[in-house]
């Protein structure tokens, strides 16, 4: 699971990319384009979960699940046209799952901003537009080249799913939402930016980090209209509460400002939300491990995370449910209870299942 940090220049992405990653690895400045190269960093995914299976099976050690976080330098009218950085950014998004979308919605004269004013709406549009450019013109070449080789009904329907992406994109209309499952498979060959799943991050600044302000209900409406999320972080807050190490002192911080938890959290875990992962472990005496799967998959696939070799030879997997497992405090409880089903090929892991898999290869 990769996730990039896209917006305008100096707007806050490197500022919380540090705060996401708990150090100061990115070059934060106050002027455009501080970041050039993408920076990457492996970010834990928060889950309160991991602590109350620890203490039930006393690992040696414990691994929490992870995904790569990426800061993408800034994004500038024109930049489908090379203006920039334009398409360097370009190729570095195109890699990721899905965006982060930080938009500035704070006043401050002391720090620049690109355009010379605070519009977060007109930001949004800018880089949008810049995007669907990019799209257009490799949807547009493909239209082409494919509209010359169709000679089956499979490459007949091929034609048709790009001219109905290029109107859409034509028209400013969202592809997510307007085009069937097996469409994005198709277009998803051609690593469309277009197409990824989008959460907009409203930067704030402290007095509007519970409650938001008047830029951030404009992006709200914004994103309703296009089936976008959004989410409000002070990235400010957020870089001093990452230099906090006592976890008292974070958690009388956050209460300080009414907040409950890191607007992080949030983040990290809206990312999971939009890709559609989820969370299986396995648990015993040496490791205690969260392993991330698309929501849906069978064992097979779950095992296959761990090992290709457990998913080439799958029998069964030994699974109990994570509100079971912390009920009878642990597996030789759950056991005891008849709580401890073995599962075939053809079961969907769910959520917080402790699974133990059976392989022979």
């Amino acid at each position: 699971m990769k996730c990039g940090i896209i917006g305008l220049p100096n707007v806050g992405k490197s500022t919380l990319f540090n705060a996401l990653c708990e150090n100061e690895q990115a070059l934060s400045a106050n002027y455009p384009f501080a970041t050039i190269d993408p920076n990457s960093s492996l970010v834990r995914v928060p889950d309160d979960r991991l602590k109350n299976l620890s203490a039930i099976c006393n690992p040696q050690k414990t691994i929490p699940a992870a995904f790569e976080i990426v800061d993408i330098a800034g994004l500038v009218k024109g930049a489908s046209k090379g203006e920039g950085l334009g398409n360097a950014f370009l190729s570095h998004i195109r890699s990721v799952n899905a965006l982060f979308h930080i938009v500035r919605c704070f006043e401050d004269s002391d720090i620049q901003h690109v355009e010379n004013r605070i519009d977060p709406l007109e930001d949004i549009k800018i880089i949008n537009a810049e995007l669907a450019l990019s799209d257009l013109d490799i949807l547009e070449k493909n239209f082409q080249k494919q509209r010359k080789i169709q000679k089956t009904d499979d490459e007949k329907k091929k034609v048709i799913i790009l001219e109905k992406a290029i109107d859409l994109i034509s028209n400013e209309k969202q592809l997510l939402g307007n085009i069937e499952k097996d469409e994005i498979e198709y277009l998803n060959t051609f690593q469309l930016i277009s197409i990824k799943p989008v959460v907009y991050v409203c930067n704030v600044d402290e007095d509007s980090a519970v409650d938001g302000n008047e830029f951030t209900k404009k992006i709200d409406e914004y994103a309703e209209k296009n089936n976008s999320e959004v989410l409000l972080v002070s990235a400010k807050i957020e870089s001093e509460i990452s230099q906090i190490s006592d976890e008292n002192e974070k958690k009388e911080f956050l209460e300080s400002l009414g907040l409950v938890e890191t607007g992080l959290k949030r983040v990290i875990r809206k990312g999971y939300e939009i890709l559609n992962y989820i969370n299986f472990f396995t648990a015993g005496e040496k490791e205690l491990r969260a392993w991330t799967i698309v929501k849906g998959s069978l064992a097979p696939t779950a095992a296959g995370t761990i090992h290709s070799d457990m998913e080439k030879g799958f029998i069964r997997a030994e699974t109990i449910s994570y509100d079971d497992y912390i009920e009878f405090k642990g597996e030789a409880g759950s056991k005891e209870k008849g709580k401890l089903r073995l599962e075939g090929k053809e079961y969907v892991v769910q959520d917080g299942d402790v699974m133990h898999f059976l392989f022979n290869v």
